[in-house]
Order: C-alpha cells, then structure tokens, then sequence
C-alpha cells in the first residue's frame, strides 16, 4: 500500500539570473538628452523620436542625418544646442544619450548624467552605460526587445529576424485595438473569467486573420458570445491537460493556452518542472503527488479539490504526464466533476509511448514486424501485478506491448508472459523519463530485463516495450558491449 500524502502548495522556480532587466520607458512628451554629432547619434535620435521624446540635442556640428529628423521629426520635437550639455541642462530629463568617439568625453558626460540623477547610455562604451538598447522588433503597440548583454550583437539581430518572420505586421493593428477596446471590455459587466475568455477569442482571431484590420463591431459580438457561453458567469471548470512524456517542447498550443489561463494548476510529481515555464506566473500550483510508487494522494482527494477550486470560480488544470486519457485516472476525474455539474475539457497530450518510440526511433508499428500496439498497466489499484490481464494477447509476437508503471511488478510480469508462451528472447525496451535531458534506455532480452532494472535503479516514470520492432535496437546494444569488452 502507497504511503498517503496531502496536496501541498508548489513554490515557484523564480527567474533565473538577469544580465539586463528588460523595461519600457512611456517616452511620449518626456525631455531626453541626446549629445552628439555621428550617424550613430542619428540613430538613436530617430527611436527617441518614435517614442514621441522631446530631444534636447546637442551638437556643435550635427551630421546630415540629425538635420534631416529635426527639420521633420515623426513626432515629438527636437531642439538643437550647438555646444556641450551642462549639469543644468541634464536636470529633470528622463534618459541621456551620448555618442563619442573619446573616452574622455564619453566619462565627463556619464558622470554628469549620474550627477543629475538621470540613466545615461553612451553608445558603444558599455562601461559608461547604466542602461543599453538592444534589437527591437516593432508591431507597436506590441514591441519586443532582445538583448544579449552586449555579448553578441551579431546574435541578437539573428534572433531579431527569427522574430520578425514570426510576427506578423498585422499583429500591430491587434494591439492597438486591444488598448482600444480594454476600457469597454472591462466596462462591460463580464466575470474576471469572462474578461479573460474575451481575450482568449481576441487573441484567436488575431492568430487566424493577423493582416486583417480588426472591426468595432466584434469587440461586440465576442462579448455577446462569452456571454452566452456555458458556466459564463463565475462558475469555473476544470480541464485535463497531457503534458506529454516530459520534454516542455512536445506540449501542444491548447495546452500551453489551458496552462496560461489557469488559476490553479494541480500537478503529478512526475510531470516535468519545465512544462510549467509555460503556466501563467499568477496561477497556484499545487503539488498532488501521483508518483506511481511513492507516497501518493487519495483519488478522492484530488477529485474533491478539483470540485471544490471549480466550485470557488476557479479554473483548474488537472496536469498529467503524458496523455490524461491513458492510464491518467481520467474517468475518476471526469465522473466526480460530472456529478458534481462542473464543466470539464480534455486537452490530450503526447503519450509516454509516442514520446519513447521518438527517442529510440523505432516504429511501434513497424509492418514487418507488428500487427498490432497493445497499452497496458503494469499494476492493479493496490500495487500488485493486474490480475485480469490478457497474457494471450500479451505472449502474441505479432504484437508490441507497451508497458506503463512497471517498476515493482517486472519480475512478476515477465515471468508470467514467458510462461504464457511470450519466448525469452523477445527484445525489450526500458526507457525513464522519455525525452527529457536525463533519459536512460536499456536494450535487454524479456528475460534478462528485471536484474538489468535491478541493476540500473532507474527513475520514474519508467517505461518497457516489449517486441520483434525493437529487434536491431536489441543487436546494436549488443555490438556496443562486444565492441567495448574488446
């Protein structure tokens, strides 16, 4: 019998360490200082002025860039002082701006910035930086910057272009309707949940339809739609999530958008703590500690948690490795929320199965060897071998067998499916924690493969295959160990 536990509140990761803290500066109608003569200086002037800036240049002989966006700037202003910035004149702007070939003149100029108080970036000098530009990606009022630290600029413009090919232009219009219509939204008399299925529709349309100029009337009818919509009020709901085999990359787009919804996320031990870079920062996560063998939470525990945060308002996430609907204790979950009138959703993820059979790149299906996958568990409710499984079906070569949670009952499965007829021989595959950075595969006969797992002490989840598919992954391990004893 599993020692029993109780859910327990999962602390964040936190950040990891920041090179640069990322901010936005709301330029618009703010003093910026810029000195300066270079095309460079030309350069930053032009995005101090896209950000509306009122530029206070200074330059004794402004190059024919500065000239031409004074003489037009697209907005803000720009007012030209034919000499050196003073103390005086730095006071009370909001950032200063310097561009100088002489370290000399870069450092009077930086310690005149920090004596008034003001952040002061020299171009090119990061020793004279409080703050640095990096590449930007503009769909204002969507902007993104990226940054390197001043490491690899060359990097940063890479990573810039990916992005670029990526964002759509039309994404622009989007936001700008978004900042348009938040006011109205929030007005409208829909739940804190409604609000946020509002923009969940929004945020659809805008992926479907990117270069379409978003229209006055939807922001209407989106409303009218989440109002109508089933539990639109507080009601919350719960929905079921596969987080896959444990790579964070194989969650599909639904899942990533149920996690980034969530108000709480109710989470096995063995789903990889990656995938939850991907929920959103507010959600409560909730460790419930489903770990196969380890210490484990009741059933009807977890199922009276989910009914009760549903019943608060919450949206609940059921996250579970791989997919929920095979051996995920689904039905229990789905049954309890049914008869308690909680809506429920299934987001299906990639199996452990399909996520191992990746790693090894072997066909479960292969023609020339199997007919038929079969899944089944490797123990019963109480932790012993299931006693109702089909071994015919099982000792059937034509067959590939998957295996889920097999840690304690191996020896016990494969010496009943070799006395049902499965030969010895049979390659057999054991992998833990499919695609995930530590995964370990073992390559062993049926009949060797308990001691190797012995042997081994692999984590969980684990995972065996058994069948002729596995067959030359079976002799190609068998090279390597001949290979290496010579």
């Amino acid at each position: 019998m599993n020692a029993l536990r109780k859910p327990s509140e999962l602390k964040p990761r936190g950040l990891e360490p920041l090179a640069r803290l990322p901010v936005f500066f709301g330029l618009e109608g703010k003093r910026v200082v810029l000195e300066g003569s270079t095309p460079a200086a030309a350069w930053k002037l032009e995005m101090m002025l896209a950000a509306g800036a009122d530029v206070a240049l200074f330059s004794a002989e402004p190059c024919e860039e500065l000239l031409a966006l004074a003489a037009d700037p697209v907005r803000g202003s720009v007012t030209i002082h034919p000499r050196s910035a003073t103390l005086d004149d730095l006071s009370g702007a909001m950032l200063a701006i310097g561009a100088f070939e002489d370290d000399c003149d870069a450092a009077v100029f930086a310690s005149l910035a920090r004596g008034a108080g003001v952040p002061v970036n020299v171009i090119d000098k990061p020793a004279f930086c409080d703050f640095s530009f990096g590449a930007i990606v503009n769909r204002s009022p969507l902007v993104i910057g990226i940054s390197t630290d001043g490491a690899a600029p060359i990097f940063a413009q890479a990573v810039r272009s990916k992005i670029e090919s990526m964002i759509p232009r039309g994404f622009s219009r989007w936001a700008d309707a978004a900042r348009r219509w938040r006011s109205a939204v929030q007005s409208s008399g829909l739940s804190f949940g409604g609000r946020r299925r509002f923009w969940q529709h929004f945020v659809a349309r805008a992926v479907a339809e990117p270069e379409r100029e978003p229209q006055e009337h939807e922001r209407g009818e989106m409303i009218a739609a989440v109002s109508c919509e089933p539990g639109a009020g507080d009601a919350g709901s719960v929905t079921l999530v596969g987080a896959g085999p444990g790579d964070p990359e194989l969650l599909t787009l639904r899942a990533v958008r149920a996690l980034q919804s969530a108000d709480v996320i109710l989470i096995d031990d063995l789903v990889a703590p990656e995938v939850l870079d991907f929920a959103r920062r507010e959600a409560k996560k909730m460790l419930i500690g489903k770990t196969g063998h380890g210490p484990s939470c009741k059933q009807d525990e977890i199922n009276a948690l989910m009914v009760t945060l549903a019943r608060a308002g919450k949206r609940v996430v059921r996250l579970k490795g791989g997919d929920p609907m095979v051996f995920g204790r689904a039905g229990e979950e789905i049954d309890a929320c049914a008869a308690a009138g909680i809506a429920v959703e299934i987001v299906p993820g990639v199996t452990a199965a399909q996520g191992a059979a990746s790693r090894i790149g072997i066909s479960l299906t292969h023609r020339d060897h199997a007919r038929r996958v079969q899944f089944v568990t490797g123990h019963d409710k109480h932790g012993g071998l299931a006693p109702d499984l089909c071994w015919a079906s099982i000792a059937d070569t034509a067959a590939t067998t998957v295996v889920y949670m097999p840690g304690k009952v191996i020896a016990a499965f494969t010496e009943t499916a070799i006395a049902n007829g499965l030969p010895p021989q049979t390659p057999t595959i054991a992998i833990s924690r499919a695609t995930r950075s530590d995964e370990t595969t073992i390559a062993s006969t049926l009949a060797d493969l308990p001691q190797r797992l012995v042997d081994a002490q692999l984590p969980g989840p684990l995972l065996v295959m058994i069948g002729d598919v596995f067959s030359e992954k079976l002799a190609a391990s068998a090279d390597v160990k001949v290979a290496l004893s010579a």
